[in-house]
């Protein structure tokens, strides 16, 4: 898609030792990957298109792709919501390039029409949507790795009240706990703090569902890898992404740690401010204060 960050992705596979080119033409495509003669390439190539590209036809590239004779090539399709799209050229001042003298909305959902055989045929999409530029080149250099061909593991944790992590092959809910935010004294904090992670251990639901989930991410993790995927997020999530679903991805990543995998973590929503709006009522929270039952109920 268009807007979706093809530019910084060349930008950071180029940083990374790969031979990148934008909008290259179609029939240009296969003497670029194989270069002059007698050339030796030995760095992995990426080519930028769009619909402006010459020749481009998203039915029939992803055949054109994969018929170049010596190399494996790879579908990497970019994706992003159509509200940030459209942030997104309000804020550079472009015109889409569907839409010249129409609304740039226009232009997104004819794109998305346009587009869709190539998604559809892609090895992997990513979807830009809640990516910030340095969390975009983190997600390639995870899924690019330059000096490793090990399969890559990221625990993520996210705030529901912000939108659900876009990135998540398995998404595991934790608004079940104790919610440390009605907790005066430990509302700024969060879940790296060891405050909160003693406030959640308070919970008898933490360590069986701690327990239960390593047991299924521990048998899981490996067949997906042994089914061809080379890289698996896990994300946990609460209300607004600061206690219970930070404290359980460290956790978590701990745990997996120990059983030999190497996860990398990722707080999407660490920095967010505390607030009462989005973290809604404290309702059942009060009533365990006052002698309920810390192991029982949902907070929100």
């Amino acid at each position: 898609m268009s807007g979706a960050g093809k530019s910084s992705v060349l930008d950071a596979l180029e940083d990374m030792g790969w031979d990148c080119v934008d909008n290259l033409p179609v029939s240009l495509l296969n003497g670029f990957v194989h270069g002059e003669e007698n050339e030796c390439r030995l760095v992995p190539a990426a080519v930028g298109m769009d619909v402006r590209s010459r020749g481009f036809d998203a039915a029939a590239l992803p055949a054109v792709i994969r018929s170049i004779q010596g190399v494996q090539g790879e579908i990497l399709y970019l994706d992003c919501a159509g509200v940030e799209l459209m942030r997104r050229y309000n804020e550079t001042r472009r015109r889409h390039p569907l839409a010249p003298d129409r609304p740039a909305e226009d232009g997104i959902a004819r794109e998305r029409v346009v587009t869709a055989p190539l998604k559809e045929a892609a090895d992997s999409v990513i979807d830009t949507t809640d990516l910030t530029p340095t969390e975009l080149r983190d997600e390639l250099r995870r899924r690019f790795p330059s000096d490793s061909d090990e399969p890559v593991l990221t625990i993520v944790s996210f705030g529901y009240a912000r939108g659900v992590s876009r990135t998540a092959d398995l998404m595991f809910d934790m608004r079940f706990l104790d919610n440390p935010h009605w907790v005066e004294e430990l509302r700024p904090l969060t879940g790296m703090d060891r405050a909160i992670r003693q406030h959640l251990e308070k919970d008898r639901a933490w360590g069986a569902a701690l327990d239960q989930l390593e047991a299924l991410l521990t048998d899981w993790i490996p067949r997906y890898w042994a089914a061809g995927k080379s890289y698996v997020t896990v994300a946990f999530g609460c209300t607004g992404g600061r206690h219970r679903s930070v404290c359980a991805a460290e956790e978590m990543a701990e745990r997996l740690r120990r059983a030999g995998f190497s996860p990398n973590v990722r707080h999407r929503d660490l920095a967010s401010q505390p607030s009462d709006t989005i973290e809604g009522s404290p309702g059942h929270a009060q009533a365990e204060r006052s002698g309920g039952d810390s192991g029982s109920g949902l907070n929100e």
